[in-house]
């Protein structure tokens, strides 16, 4: 790990972190970069998360590698290099660097195999439900159901089964309904619900700051999973999703139908609300593709998306 850190790779596998997409902040001087150079950056992560906007907003090619070639191609700076062939860099004696210098030959990589032992993992997990200091110093209340926090923006009581009857109503027909959306095809769930950062001028980004949430505190769409106020906001909130209802225009936003104004997504769904007014979106083949996430259902159904 030494060698590693001194090249800027760190442990950071603490929860859902680089894991999910979950980069963080970019060094300012290079944001400025993108932004004024209007530049395609990628980003290279042994996760299991490449969907659009989902490493960080400003970088729009993300590529899925295996560890070592991450840390290859950190070192070459540049994804159009092929590595089997060309150099990654130069050495401190200024000679070139290939793959094949760095790469673990198969006799290291069975010396480190035989030094992984059955017992590290027993010992690891034997109290990890019992949890640190922190953990169990957190004062909870004992009972039998949740005890809800009406002011919590973390976890909320649902809505979902406030209404629900014993008997479901019988299929009724949808009449009169307006499109919320016209998408393309591959729009996965993340595009539907994303788990990215929140941003400060979106909908969920103003309902946290209403409810006295600073915006370094405001975490990702994936950390407020328990407050259906935030993701009802944040539905088709990503920002790389394109409604052909407002041509030329990237990020969650639509155009209200009889008042023809575009706004986001969440805010013209609460106007067909209060007009009680259905809705459906229509999209291409491979709607709701990638990761399973129920709230690629939930949000629009909280929408009032109807088909």
């Amino acid at each position: 790990m030494p060698y590693l850190e001194e090249l800027g790779f760190n442990l950071v596998g603490y929860g859902c972190t680089t894991c999910i997409g979950n980069s963080g902040p970019l060094p300012e001087p290079i944001e400025q970069a993108i932004k004024s150079g209007d530049l395609t950056v990628g980003a290279v992560l042994s996760g299991n998360r490449n969907f659009e906007g989902r490493i960080h907003p400003l970088v729009k090619t993300n590529w899925l590698a295996s560890p070592p070639l991450v840390v290859a191609y950190a070192l070459a700076g540049n994804m159009q290099l092929d590595l089997a062939s060309e150099a990654l860099g130069e050495g401190r004696d200024g000679k070139p660097v290939y793959l094949k210098d760095i790469w673990p030959s198969n006799t290291d990589i069975a010396k480190a195999v035989e030094e992984v032992r059955t017992e590290m993992f027993r010992k690891e997990y034997s109290e990890v439900f019992n949890g640190d200091d922190d953990w169990r110093a957190i004062e909870v209340t004992a009972s039998a159901t949740y005890d809800w926090q009406e002011d919590s923006t973390y976890i909320r009581h649902p809505p979902f089964f406030s209404t629900m009857q014993e008997k479901p109503e019988p299929v009724q027909d949808i009449n009169n309904a307006r499109l919320l959306a016209i998408l393309a095809d591959s729009v996965t769930t993340d595009h539907i619900s994303p788990a990215g950062n929140i941003k400060h001028d979106s909908p969920a980004g103003r309902y946290l700051s209403e409810h006295g949430v600073a915006d370094s505190d405001f975490n990702s769409y994936g950390s407020r999973r328990g407050n259906h106020e935030v993701m009802m906001r944040g539905t088709f909130a990503n920002i790389r999703i394109r409604n052909e209802m407002v041509p030329g225009v990237e990020g969650g936003y639509t155009r209200h139908i009889p008042s023809q104004e575009e706004m986001a997504i969440y805010d013209a769904a609460m106007r067909y609300q209060q007009e009680q007014v259905p809705l459906a979106v229509v999209a291409g083949k491979e709607y709701g593709s990638g990761s399973s996430r129920d709230w690629a259902a939930k949000g629009p159904r909280l929408l009032g998306y109807a088909w």
